[in-house]
């Protein structure tokens, strides 16, 4: 694993002051319950209250370390004995391991705590995160905060908040374990580290404080030489500083360590910035030396960074191409786009966006309704337009139509990303005027739009092309076949290839096969992606949650299944009620982007599918929501429904077995 930089603020300290819920709770029966704080970024270690667990021996501690990395999410306990003996278990292993989570509980309650932290859940464990806390977490709040923040034009305050987040890292991740599972989880932290301190960077050089960073960049350039944005910061650190000799020097040992390293030449972010120091361009300079929150003013901000690769999608981008000859008149137009979660909804709208940029003079907006919330949408978009929040309305009614009225006749495109149903979209669209709308949503909604897409998953080709341009370093295209075997258990998402991508490029002496192995078993193909991308989980839960309660109690049960030809008969068995409500739920699901229509079978009833991470997903929340008492009587139901249209030439049996 590679040393870790001095963080920009102290790290978490362990004494009773740094620990919040302590205070005022010193007799003997608080104590009993204290919280527990845990530490992951660096050496495993746990403290309830001022006192240490002592957490035991080095199985104990990869378990432990295994459920802090997944916290409240089950972690079957084949997955916790691959992490303990990485594929050379004992025959006693499951044994060995419900020993040492029973030697970890009692660790706790030794330590004072007496509740239940590690709860059982079939396949396995489950470490409950609720009032407790864990730096990992507090780290990944930190950075989303400062994002929402740097986002809102508060530049200051998220550098502040993320240079408090990095400050709790105290040296390698879990450098203490030994395991390759936990090796592999411990370098995507290691990352997420160094994009929060390139985001931190970027921030503390808008904000004018490129002498406070020079120590800093230099350490971490140091660490990670072919890391063309940190050089660049250096290299800008250093000409604002005056230092315009060190600036180029730093650009000269780029060219040799890029030429021995990789037998290239450095990328042209470098190349740009030292032709522009070597002209000593005006616009190097920083526009102001403040350290309080910056005005947005009347300039619109920036669209955020879109996908690291864009690739394909001709047909979709000429699709939106028709909004323009509207814009380009100045009447307002509505696009709409819909995909379930991770097809690459939000990257095809940015990425249209500046293509399309020259159609809207007055500039463009983005808002994330899934980060900001409905209720504070308007507000947001307001912020986005140039007020101070002592400017905006305190009324959400008040807001909407401030909105309306600064849009109505300012020729911009306003992208409204995941928009979650038809009374929010009739809410912020502008019923007339000049301004152009783009819709991302999760659902297919009624709102009237002159472009509709439905976004479906890449061709082959593409998934290919993508998943090469994110590796980037020759891998995937050394071995086609490898590759579009995983395109293909990937669902040809892009979300999920970015997943497979951010694997490979974790674990560089990793060959594509090796990928595919840990794929290859379905129990564990959702969990091996989601370690890559977290927002492909976090995706798949949202639009799981929000579901009527009986069209979630059919999507679970549908994970007890897999088919690409799911009849209604199936869905009536699986509930046990009728073939119409059946349908209107089989619909809902539809709706929701969570399935699929495949076909009309020759009964006059719709065949419907669903897709492949989907289903591994209802079928992981089935385990976890259901008893297995009524995951086999729903299956039963199945298999006999089945056996009833076994003559229908339409049908393709759709059997799992239950576990």
């Amino acid at each position: 694993m590679q040393q870790t930089i001095a963080a920009p603020t102290q790290p978490l300290q362990r004494t009773e002051a740094s620990l919040p819920f302590l205070h005022g709770r010193q007799d003997g029966a608080a104590k009993a319950d204290l919280h527990i704080t845990f530490q992951v970024l660096g050496p495993l270690e746990a403290w309830v209250g001022p006192r240490r667990v002592e957490i035991g021996g080095p199985r104990q501690r990869i378990v432990l370390a295994m459920l802090l990395l997944a916290p409240d999410r089950v972690l079957s306990i084949d997955q916790l004995v691959e992490a303990v003996w990485n594929g050379r278990p004992p025959a006693t292993c499951r044994t060995q391991i419900a020993i040492c989570v029973a030697s970890l509980r009692k660790a706790f309650q030794a330590a004072g705590h007496t509740e239940e932290v590690i709860v059982t859940a079939a396949p396995g464990y489950l470490l409950r995160s609720y009032g407790h806390r864990i730096d990992a977490v507090e780290f990944a709040s930190g950075v989303e905060g400062a994002q929402t923040l740097a986002q809102r034009g508060d530049t200051s305050s998220a550098a502040d908040v993320l240079g408090r987040a990095l400050g709790l890292w105290r040296g390698p991740v879990l450098a203490d374990m030994s395991s390759p599972v936990i090796e592999t989880e411990a370098e995507l932290l290691e990352h997420r580290r160094l994009t929060a301190y390139e985001q931190y960077a970027t921030l503390q050089l808008q904000l004018g404080r490129h002498r406070e960073i020079i120590a800093e960049l230099t350490a971490l350039v140091s660490e990670q030489p072919l890391w063309e944005q940190a050089r660049a910061a250096l290299m800008l650190a250093h000409y604002r500083s005056g230092h315009r000799s060190e600036a180029l020097a730093l650009f000269r040992q780029a060219q040799r360590v890029f030429r021995e390293e990789i037998g290239l030449e450095p990328g042209r972010v470098l190349q740009d910035l030292h032709t522009a120091i070597l002209q000593e361009t005006s616009g190097l300079m920083p526009v102001t030396d403040v350290a309080g929150p910056l005005s947005v003013g009347s300039a619109l901000p920036e669209l955020p960074p879109g996908a690291a690769a864009f690739i394909g999608r001709e047909r979709d981008l000429h699709a939106l191409d028709g909004l323009l000859r509207r814009a380009r008149g100045g009447v307002s137009a509505v696009g709409l786009v819909v995909g379930r979660p991770g097809i690459g909804k939000t990257a095809l709208a940015l990425h249209w966006a500046r293509r399309a940029a020259h159609a809207f003079p007055d500039g463009q907006i983005h808002v994330d309704l899934e980060r900001t919330g409905t209720a504070d949408a308007p507000a947001a978009l307001l912020r986005a337009l140039g007020m101070s929040d002592s400017q905006i309305p305190t009324e959400y009614q008040d807001r909407l139509r401030e909105f309306h009225r600064r849009v109505e006749e300012r020729q911009i495109l306003v992208i409204l990303d995941g928009v979650p149903d038809d009374t929010v979209a009739y809410e912020l669209v502008p019923k007339a005027g000049k301004c152009s709308v783009l819709l991302t949503s999760r659902r297919v909604l009624a709102t009237p739009a002159q472009v509709r897409l439905t976004l479906q998953e890449l061709a082959p080709a593409d998934s290919v092309t993508l998943l090469g341009s994110l590796v980037g370093d020759g891998r995937v295209e050394e071995d086609a076949t490898a590759a579009h075997r995983l395109a293909s258990l990937c669902d040809h998402a892009p979300l999920a290839l970015s997943a497979a991508a951010a694997r490979l490029i974790a674990k560089p002496h990793w060959r594509l096969s090796h990928l595919l192995t840990r794929l290859g078993d379905p129990r564990h193909r959702l969990e091996e992606l989601c370690t890559g991308a977290p927002m492909l989980r976090r995706s798949l839960d949202g639009v799981y949650r929000s579901l009527s309660r009986e069209a979630a109690a059919l999507y679970v049960r549908l994970g007890l299944v897999c088919g690409e030809r799911i009849g209604v008969w199936v869905a009536q068995a699986l509930l046990d009620t009728d073939p119409m409500d059946a349908q209107g739920l089989l619909e809902e699901l539809v709706d929701a982007t969570l399935i699929e229509v495949s076909d009309t079978g020759s009964d006059g009833w719709f065949r419907y599918r669903l897709p492949g991470l989907l289903s591994l997903h209802a079928q992981e929340t089935a385990h976890q929501e259901m008893t297995a008492t009524a995951r086999t009587a729903a299956y039963d139901r199945m298999v006999d429904a089945e056996a009833s249209h076994a003559s229908d030439s339409t049908s393709i049996a759709v059997l799992r077995r239950v576990s």
